[in-house]
């Protein structure tokens, strides 16, 4: 059969099995659609009161979550426009560590609002313009909303930290909020370098063993590693570390080699010759004053024997990240091949010792006087899920943490910010004429989300909190918020209800590059996969429903 071309239109001009679509209905008003349901998902999530999500990916893992960017990581979102609002909350993730929900339900709602528009008839291009407009107004206002005296912060204060950083953290866990960011304040101020812009969020590690209850958490100056100590040698302090990536271990050569072997005494000698050398080895290393033996793969059972007999103390650590962390806190250089350290490679610990915290065997490293030390927060919990999500507050309590110290300045919370947005840009938007007011008063209205979303995530009347939200910000009180607890409108100052100015405003601007991005599509092809249709051929959300 010979093969045909498709006679018309756009079909003649691609491959054969491709999708495309076009035009207002198709396009723009689908991928709008795809966009607000990500943004469903995730919105039932803000705030302190938001609901967990479950999530089970392909591997079958669990994650019982209310982090924004966990859910979006771990869904398998394959809808071409929800995937930009992904990457926003992805980058707000990386670049702030807080704020990824803002994001992302923020922008979801400016793509819902953009719809009435499109079917009131303006043009796409219009509303982009009015919500350039509108980003652009609602960044000056926001800069007006700072917090005065908020930008110079001692970012070894542990007071000024947590009052920064309770906001971030309550989201994650509410009710726990004080507890977790006193330990992560201590945690942060611990390993916060001189120069403060050079925090390394990686400093803060977080253990996650099971038992026990959150207050039985603790801060640990030094490394926690999740094994016991190889051997009989259980404790030792202000040692010298060697640290051995390769295993210690006697090694097969590189080259096969016959050994043909006449006698008994050969056969013993043989078996010596192997002893004596791995003794040399150990006691090399021994020699070089090195009292604590890391390696990164196996330990030997014949080179364990002489370690015990040398006294030194060996810890195996397979991971190598947490090898190369080790050697970040101890100060000591891995080796490839076990030979006599130089005497410039060995660490430094001010001690070792295993202890057991809940039944669990834990090696505590601590090095109180290493320059770039590592803290690490201990978090105790009753179940795996529970441990994950604590972690995920921990992480963004430390981002906040590296944002304060880049950037202190607070504006209110609780709200209340973006109450006084929605008012400032719809004044804006009554100055503006031209279509895109229109756009720009959509703008202003879509920040209502935050406090709707977050009274209806607590069970309150939206309505009547916005609206005396409203009342109050008129008449001049900029601070008001909603008071979660009690159900009712409250300054936030009272209350010691911040958000960093830096976390507000990249979520802000990420959701309208996103939201904007979304609206610039009018068409959308999708050529045929390779190897005919595979598992989920139909892009969510298009030809389903």
């Amino acid at each position: 059969m010979g093969f045909q071309l498709p006679s018309h239109g756009i079909q003649s001009m691609l491959k054969e099995g491709h999708k495309h679509l076009s035009g207002l209905d198709e396009a723009v008003l689908k991928n709008i659609d795809a966009c607000k349901q990500l943004s469903t998902i995730t919105r039932t999530s803000l705030g302190p009161n938001g609901m967990n999500k479950m999530v089970i990916n392909h591997l079958d893992k669990l994650f019982v979550t209310n982090d924004a960017a966990t859910i979006v990581n771990e869904l398998e979102i394959q809808h071409p426009a929800a995937k930009i609002l992904v990457l926003a909350g992805k980058a707000q993730q990386e670049e702030i560590g807080d704020g990824a929900n803002l994001t992302i339900s923020f922008a979801g709602e400016l793509l819902q609002n953009a719809e009435e528009l499109i079917r009131m008839g303006l043009h796409p291009s219009e509303i982009i313009s009015g919500y350039t407009k509108g980003i652009n107004k609602t960044i000056e206002v926001l800069k007006e909303l700072v917090e005065k005296g908020s930008e110079n912060m001692d970012v070894r204060n542990k007071e000024e930290v947590i009052s920064r950083m309770k906001a971030a953290v309550a989201s994650k866990q509410f009710g726990q909020e004080d507890f977790i960011c006193s330990l992560v304040a201590d945690a942060c101020i611990q390993v916060c370098p001189k120069n403060p812009e050079n925090f390394n969020v990686d400093n803060v590690r977080v253990a996650k063993l099971l038992g026990g209850g959150l207050h039985n958490s603790s801060v640990v100056r030094g490394m926690v590693l999740k094994s016991d100590a190889v051997g009989s040698i259980k404790r030792i302090e202000k040692a010298k570390v060697a640290v051995f990536a390769g295993g210690v271990d006697t090694s097969a050569t590189e080259t096969k080699g016959t050994v043909l072997i006449h006698t008994a005494e050969e056969l013993q000698n043989y078996a010596k010759t192997e002893e004596a050398k791995v003794e040399e080895l150990i006691k090399a290393v021994a020699d070089s004053g090195a009292k604590v033996i890391v390696s990164g793969a196996a330990v030997g059972e014949m080179a364990l024997h002489f370690c015990e007999r040398y006294k030194l103390m060996v810890l195996k650590i397979s991971s190598k990240f947490e090898l190369q962390r080790f050697c970040r806190t101890t100060g000591a250089v891995a080796m490839l091949k076990l030979s006599q350290p130089n005497p410039d490679d060995l660490g430094h610990v001010d001690s070792v010792s295993v202890e057991e915290i809940g039944g669990v065997r834990v090696t505590v490293v601590k090095n109180e006087e290493g320059g770039n030390s590592i803290s690490t927060v201990v978090i105790r919990g009753s179940t795996d899920s529970i441990l994950d999500d604590l972690e995920r507050a921990v992480d963004d309590g430390v981002n906040t943490y590296k944002a304060m110290a880049k950037d202190s300045r607070t504006v209110p919370g609780a709200a209340a910010t973006e109450i006084e947005l929605a008012r400032r840009v719809k004044e804006f938007s009554f100055k503006e004429t031209g279509l895109d007011q229109y756009a720009i008063a959509k703008f202003a209205e879509s920040f209502e989300m935050v406090p709707k979303t977050l009274s209806e995530n607590a069970g309150l009347n939206a309505m009547e909190i916005i609206s005396s939200l409203y009342a109050e910000h008129a008449s001049g009180n900029t601070r008001v918020g909603i008071d979660l607890e009690e159900g009712i409108c409250k300054d936030v100052s009272t209350m010691n209800i911040w958000d960093l100015y830096i976390t507000k405003f990249f979520a802000l601007k990420y959701a309208a590059d996103a939201a904007c991005t979304v609206l610039r599509v009018d068409q959308i092809i999708m050529s045929k996969p390779a190897g005919g249709p595979r598992r989920g051929d139909q892009p969510a959300g298009m030809d389903e429903d």
